[in-house]
This record gives C-alpha cells, sequence and structure tokens, in this order.
C-alpha cells in the first residue's frame, strides 16, 4: 500500500487549513453559497436533499485497516453512524454538518486520507480491480500504474479545470473487474510479444444521459509512455472538449463528433511531442513504485482444503459462502474474501461503524490488514488463508456480513436515488430492497446463478444501470416514479449497453417485472449452465417482451 511522504502531508494539511478558514467565512455569511460552492466541490463537499454530504476518495480501492477505523470513528462521531460505499470505490458521509467537515478532513490527513478530486471538473479518483495483486488470473498489478496517475493527476494546474469530470480506470488480468470501457479512459495492461508491459487504452466511455462504449484507440503502449499519452489525451480534451453545453462536454462527446480516427490521430500528434519529454517514466520509478504495493509473505498453510472440507460439511451456511464469496488467489494455500454489503432488505452498500470495526479487526488477524472496495459497493479482504476462512465467516456471520450473494441477483448496485440526491428523480433504494427480498431464498438465488442487477434513480447513472444485464432506471413521469427497464448491458472485457425493454413501470410493478423477466430467462434456458447474459444474446429481446407485455409487446 502506498504510504504518504512529506510532499503528500505538505499538500493535503494545506487543502485542510484552507478549507476551514473557507467554511468560517461560509458560516459567518462572509461568503455566499455560490461563492462557497466551487471551494467545497474541491474538497468533496455536495448539497443534498436533506444535508451536506463528504465524498472520501479511496484510491484504487485499497484500504489500510487503520483507515478503516477512522471512517468507523467519523461515522459514530460525525455522522449517523454508518457510511455509503460508492461505484467509484469511494466512500459517502451523507449527514455532516458543515461545521464538523474542516474537523473530519483533519482526522482523515492523521490517516493518510483525503476528499480531494471526489469532485468538480477534474481528474477523479482513479479506480482499479479490486482484487489487483491477488488474482490468480492477474497480467500484473494494476495500482502501481493508477497511482502514479494518481500522483501526477493531483491538483494538476493544466487539468484542474476541465470541461468536465474526467474519469480514468486500469485493470490487469484478462478478465476486466474494473469496467474499463465505460470510464473516459480505460486502460488494460497487456503484454506484448516480447513479454513487456504495456495498456490497450480506451478513449471516451462513459454512461449518463448519452452513454458510450469507449473506443480503443492503442492496441499496446509501453508502460513508460503512461503519463506522456494520458497527458497528450487529456491535453486534446481540454482544448477541443464542448465548454457551452455541460451535456455535451465530456469527451465520449467529443469522441462521438469527431469520431474515432481523427481523434486517435489528434492524440498521436500531441503524444510525439510528449513521448521523450519529462513524461517519459524511468523504469527505476516504476519498479519503485511497484515496491509499495508488494504483496505480504504469506506463510505456507497446506491445511486449508481439510478445514474446509469439515466446515463445508457441518455448515450449510458456510458451504454457500464459500462457492460465492471467495476468488481463486495466486497462492493456492489463500484466498480473496468478498464481504457482501448486500445483506437481505439492507441498503446496498451501506456499512455501520461497528461493522467497519468488525472488517478492520478481521483484516488486522488474517488479511495483513488489508482492505479493497470494488465498484459493485462491497468490501474484499484479499489474502486470507484457507485455513482460516471459517473463522472468518464466523465472525462475519455475528455482524451480519456473511450473505452468501456476490455476483447473485441480490448484489445489486443502487446509488443513493431520492432518498438522498437532489439530482435524482426516482428512489432506488426501496426497489433494490425489493427485488432482494422478492428473490431472498439462497436456494433460488443459486439456481438463478450470475446476474447483476443494476440500479439508478435519474440519468446520471450513478448505478451503472446501462451496463446491467438487468437496468433500471428511475424517471419522473406526470409526478409519479417509473422504472425503465434495460437488458443485455455488460461492464467487463465484453462491454455492451443493454436494450431498453419498451415502457417503464410503475413503483408498485417493477418488482413483479423483474420476477417476470427471471422466470422467462429461466424457462428459456439451455440448461443451469446457461448464464442470463448469455441467455439473453442468444435470445433477444423478443421472449422478455412477450412475457412483460403480452399483446401489446409488438408497439411497446
Amino acid at each position: 500500500m502506498y504510504r504518504y511522504d512529506e510532499f503528500d502531508y505538505a499538500v493535503v494539511k494545506a487543502r485542510v487549513d484552507q478549507f476551514r478558514d473557507q467554511v468560517a467565512r461560509r458560516l459567518s455569511g462572509e461568503l455566499t453559497e455560490d461563492q462557497f460552492k466551487p471551494l467545497r466541490l474541491m474538497n468533496g463537499v455536495y448539497l443534498q436533499l436533506h444535508s451536506y454530504m463528504l465524498r472520501i476518495a479511496i484510491p484504487y480501492g485499497t484500504l489500510s485497516s487503520t483507515q478503516l477505523r477512522m471512517l468507523a470513528v467519523i461515522a459514530r462521531d460525525y455522522d449517523k453512524g454508518y457510511g455509503h460505499f460508492t461505484t467509484r470505490q469511494n466512500l459517502q458521509f451523507h449527514w455532516p454538518a458543515l461545521k464538523d467537515v474542516p474537523d473530519i478532513l483533519d482526522k482523515l490527513a492523521s490517516v493518510e486520507m483525503h476528499c480531494i478530486q471526489t469532485s468538480g471538473n477534474c481528474i477523479r479518483n482513479v479506480t482499479a480491480d479490486h482484487f489487483a495483486g491477488a488474482a490468480a488470473d492477474e497480467m500484473a498489478d494494476p495500482r502501481p500504474y493508477a497511482e502514479i496517475l494518481r500522483q501526477w493527476s493531483s491538483l494538476h494546474p493544466e487539468f484542474s479545470y476541465l470541461p468536465r469530470k474526467f474519469k480514468i480506470a486500469v485493470t490487469g488480468a484478462e478478465r476486466d473487474r474494473a469496467a474499463v470501457q465505460v470510464h473516459d479512459i480505460g486502460l488494460h495492461l497487456k503484454k506484448d510479444a516480447e513479454g513487456n508491459l504495456g495498456f490497450t487504452v480506451y478513449v471516451g466511455g462513459g454512461l449518463g444521459r448519452t452513454p458510450f462504449v469507449a473506443k480503443k484507440i492503442r492496441d499496446f503502449l509501453p508502460e513508460q509512455d503512461l503519463l506522456a499519452y494520458v497527458t497528450a489525451i487529456l491535453r486534446v480534451y481540454n482544448l477541443e472538449g464542448r465548454r457551452d453545453n455541460k451535456y455535451k462536454a465530456r469527451i465520449k462527446i467529443l469522441v462521438h463528433e469527431t469520431g474515432t480516427a481523427e481523434l486517435t490521430a489528434l492524440v498521436e500528434k500531441e503524444f510525439a511531442h510528449l513521448k521523450e519529454s519529462e513524461l517519459k517514466l524511468p523504469e527505476s520509478d516504476i519498479r519503485a513504485i511497484e515496491t509499495y504495493f508488494a504483496p505480504p509473505v504469506l506463510p505456507h498453510r497446506p491445511e486449508g482444503d481439510a478445514v474446509i472440507a469439515r466446515a463445508i460439511a457441518e455448515d450449510a451456511g458456510f458451504a454457500a459462502w464459500a462457492r460465492r464469496n471467495l476468488q481463486t488467489h495466486k497462492n493456492p494455500d489463500y484466498a480473496s474474501v468478498t464481504i457482501s454489503l448486500k445483506g437481505i432488505g439492507e441498503v446496498p452498500g451501506d456499512m455501520s461503524a461497528e461493522q467497519m470495526d468488525v472488517v478492520a479487526d478481521l483484516a488486522d488477524e488474517f488479511a495483513f490488514s488489508e482492505i479493497r472496495v470494488s465498484h459493485e459497493q462491497n468490501l474484499i479482504l484479499p489474502h486470507v488463508a484457507r485455513a482460516d476462512l471459517k473463522q472468518v465467516y464466523d465472525r462475519l456471520k455475528a455482524a451480519d456480513l456473511a450473505t452468501a450473494n456476490a455476483g447473485l441477483i441480490s448484489d445489486m448496485i443502487a446509488c443513493p436515488g431520492l432518498d438522498y440526491c437532489a439530482l435524482a428523480n426516482a428512489r432506488s433504494i426501496p426497489i433494490a430492497q425489493g427485488i432482494a427480498e422478492r428473490f431472498a431464498d439462497q436456494a433460488v438465488q443459486e439456481d438463478i446463478g450470475d446476474l447483476k442487477i443494476k440500479i439508478s434513480g435519474c440519468i446520471n447513472a450513478c448505478g451503472h444501470h446501462h451496463v446491467g444485464h438487468i437496468g433500471i432506471l428511475g424517471v419522473e413521469k406526470k409526478g409519479a416514479e417509473l422504472y425503465q427497464v434495460t437488458l443485455g448491458g455488460s461492464g467487463d472485457e465484453n462491454a455492451a449497453l443493454g436494450d431498453i425493454i419498451g415502457r417503464g413501470f410503475a413503483e408498485d410493478e417493477i418488482v413483479d417485472a423483474v420476477d417476470t423477466i427471471v422466470k422467462t430467462y429461466l424457462a428459456h434456458r439451455q440448461d443451469r449452465h446457461e448464464s442470463f447474459l448469455s441467455a439473453y444474446q442468444r435470445l433477444g429481446l423478443a421472449p422478455f417482451k412477450e412475457a412483460l407485455y403480452g399483446s401489446d409487446a409488438k408497439v411497446a
């Protein structure tokens, strides 16, 4: 894990001191809300429906146990006892008092955390695969490159006032678990024929009002050219991006309107001027950053298989959890554990202060003090000896954190929606809870198999509904909440936008609609091995439309 140096400490301390003065001037009336708004946004403070909201950066989703405990302290002392993990691997507190925010930032700084670049028209928190450094299928750990991008982009004067917010993701396995193709820049680690590391580069992905899957503009970019090439992309965007219309200001619109070939040519021209500049990364610097992410020394623990076999035979709950919530580790004596924050009937992504403390303790005892946040709003213990998994499960179960649903229908992404967000048109949380309760039975969920439902409460798509196998978008129509459904989306290496199935569903209809979609899949799948997404790709919309709309299917 990266550790702050003297420059990090100085920058974060200066920002805290500066914002403390700005908050004091706002509270005294010296600053109006309009004057204060750009200042608070630069420090991760939003004004939502009922209160201010504070968004905390968790670079590439990596947390220490000490940091998680501090988040628990803040949740307990300054909020309502919980925090909300987001699809950008960040954490949000929804109820802080403005007068307390400087003190919160000071506490965050004491454990090497901050809220810089979690809002505003800048380069946002760089995200990565939540199993990075542990997954057996990994080409290379993407986090050193994400850290290089973080250091380069933090308060970058040229890119602090972009046409719109800008998001970058990096993944290091052939299977994309970071959704890189729905980012402004997506970087997929590869090796060339000689075994050299580099990146496939995607540009112009994004969801929201106008969703696009990113376009590939480089098959292979050598790792030493990372900063020069990303700078070239940002410069083209900064110069050519729309500033007259915020809805057309994202780089995805520039790529769409300019065309992939021309945009690529502009980037390559800019890159030609930069590739031999000071932005060229020395190999020694790359390797030095890598040392911060060296995996822990993992003691040999061969007894794991016997322990797990006995636990599976004795505990059906553990058996289900082991089937769904474990990821294969590079070391056969270890596993990565997904801690689901999607208990049946709970708010997706929410976690209490007490639960944070439990996970921090487990990380210290069993996982080398390291925790990850996934973009699917769960937590991960990346390095757990298989011999210790039963103990970990028992402790998680006691804290209501052992739901065995990773990747199943109840493991939904959902934005806060109209319960919190001033931009939302409809509620997301009750819909997610209703769907989870409808499919609460473990055997039913496992029979359905892998299925990703993603729910957004407005067109801004914070719930990533466009790339859900089943996507749900809440809109407002004639004063009522209406839910539009898409099918067939995917956020992995085969990224695709879902197809709108037809007219929307009222709040009291949407859970039944999802039930109908699932039953149609079960009736039409070739066998239990054919996933929902595979079945949809084979069948298309027709049988689902027929099931939902009956004789109106052709005109729905």
